[in-house]
């Protein structure tokens, strides 16, 4: 059984990006794989403080559930990071996580750990935008790349579901690529 980790950055359970994300892990739920969801809205991580302190020792000194996460991240063979796009980036609550992976930055470049985490893993960004615009979710991946960077991660992919303000004009075409997606990965990990 596989480990599928979840970072979930809507605060809408039952959005559009639940939709694209529920379509993503059907074959993963069909193959008894563990899926673990981190909300990143429920557990109200605390953002960076740029304190220093994971530069001179591993982990961080903020106790929350971040601590919780990065348990999960060493141990997941697949990371999904799902969200819609806020002024051209990540919600909040998701972009205080991505900022406490400082950690392993630091512990990459100060204290010499190399790799930060072990175990390597893909990972996939599923987004959904108001806009048609393809600038936010371009943001998004960029932002994911540097992160990932020192996690042992490689972002594997990006579904993008556009225009939603708009209806569900695009979401065959979008269904279609994020099954693709989840059927090449689920064959991989």
């Amino acid at each position: 059984m596989k480990r599928i980790l979840v970072l979930w950055g809507s605060p809408h359970p039952k959005g559009y990006t639940h939709r694209l994300l529920e379509e993503f892990l059907r074959p993963f739920q069909e193959a008894g794989h563990c899926i673990q969801w981190f909300d990143t809205y429920k557990e109200a991580p605390s953002p960076c403080r740029a304190c220093g302190w994971c530069a001179a020792h591993e982990g961080c000194i903020i106790e929350d559930s971040c601590g919780e996460l990065d348990e999960s991240l060493r141990e997941c063979d697949l990371l999904v990071v799902a969200s819609p796009v806020y002024n051209l980036s990540f919600p909040a609550p998701l972009k205080a996580v991505l900022d406490r992976f400082q950690r392993y930055f630091e512990a990459r470049f100060s204290l010499g750990k190399k790799p930060p985490i072990a175990k390597h893993r893909p990972a996939v960004l599923l987004v959904t935008a108001g806009a048609p615009s393809s600038e936010g979710p371009a943001i998004m991946e960029k932002q994911l790349r540097q992160c990932f960077s020192v996690m042992n991660t490689i972002l594997r992919e990006t579904v993008v579901w556009p225009a939603t303000d708009s209806g569900e004009e695009a979401w065959p075409e979008v269904k279609s690529a994020v099954n693709r997606l989840s059927l090449a990965i689920s064959g991989e990990i």
